[in-house]
């Protein structure tokens, strides 16, 4: 199976950890949409764009304060490109009904082509949920059902659920998805993400995991034998969706960017979802084109 690649989409959201450079911060809507276009032409698999809809002030030093709406924004680039995927990277469960996700992203689905990711997290920023009005507590047994119910809906005009915390049947949703299967990558940063991807998604995209202690979760003997089952009971691997950081420099050092990505290989990954070391809008499509040829020569 070949590498997937995928960027975590660069000025979408200001992340303070990796020190945006003054580029991203001053970007235009053009800059953005030539990126995600220049992606499609290298034959990245995938753009994202996460969800945070209120971030606290005194939060925002670690979190950053900038995060564009998901759903507008992977529609506008539906609409500027033809063949890339579109990955919400990650919509917070707890903050929508399941059928409002299936008809936000089931609309994106019909207008894309067929080209959504659903990229689905529980959440983990407790102020912002009280601000919203969502209950915190409890959060992971209600996304998992709602997870279960986005399943059974996708695809359907008259979806019908019965689960242990939603329910609906007889309410027409159009569209809903043009087709009724839609990839499911699971985010989280605990062991307990791992299990609800194994259990209910096609992909596990963690983050906030150094190195090490990645590879070594991945290399237990107890995570190979559930992911092993999981192929044996789907007949497909469960796609690991891993996040190197620090941010790679592919293009400054080949051959340092492939050994630092080795591990991640060896352990399991069937693609990365990439930061790059940039300082200017050209710079950042010259580290895309240049991790393509890392990948290459390096056989990954």
């Amino acid at each position: 199976m070949a590498l997937a690649l995928g960027i975590v989409t660069p000025v979408l959201h200001m992340n303070p950890r990796f020190d945006p450079p003054e580029w991203e911060v001053t970007a235009t809507v053009a800059d953005v949409v030539g990126v995600v276009q220049r992606a499609e032409e290298l034959g990245y698999d995938w753009v994202a764009c996460s969800e945070h809809v209120a971030i606290p002030a005194a939060a925002s030093t670690v979190r950053g304060g900038r995060y564009w709406d998901p759903f507008s924004t992977l529609g506008y680039f539906a609409a500027t490109t033809t063949r890339i995927g579109l990955l919400t990277h990650m919509a917070v469960l707890p903050y929508h009904h399941p059928l409002e996700l299936v008809k936000r992203l089931g609309t994106l689905d019909l207008l894309s082509g067929g080209r959504v990711i659903a990229g689905l997290g529980v959440g983990s920023l407790k102020p912002e949920f009280d601000v919203l009005g969502h209950r915190f507590e409890g959060r992971g047994d209600r996304s998992d059902d709602a997870i279960r119910a986005i399943r059974a809906a996708w695809g359907h005009r008259l979806p019908e659920y019965h689960g242990t915390h939603y329910e609906f049947e007889g309410f027409i949703v159009e569209p809903s998805g043009t087709s009724h299967s839609v990839p499911i990558w699971i985010g989280g940063r605990t062991k307990r993400s791992l299990r609800r991807a194994l259990e209910l998604g096609d992909a596990w995209m963690p983050f906030g995991f150094k190195r090490e202690e990645l590879t070594a979760l991945l290399s237990d003997p107890k995570v190979r034998d559930d992911l092993a089952r999981f192929e044996d009971g789907r007949g497909t691997p469960l796609q690991l969706i891993l996040a190197p950081e620090p941010p790679i420099d592919p293009l400054g050092d080949p051959e340092g960017t492939a050994a630092f990505l080795a591990p991640y290989v060896e352990a399991g990954a069937t693609g990365f979802s990439l930061r790059f070391d940039q300082h200017s809008l050209a710079h950042y499509c010259e580290q895309m084109e240049a991790m393509t040829a890392v990948v290459r020569t390096a056989g990954f």
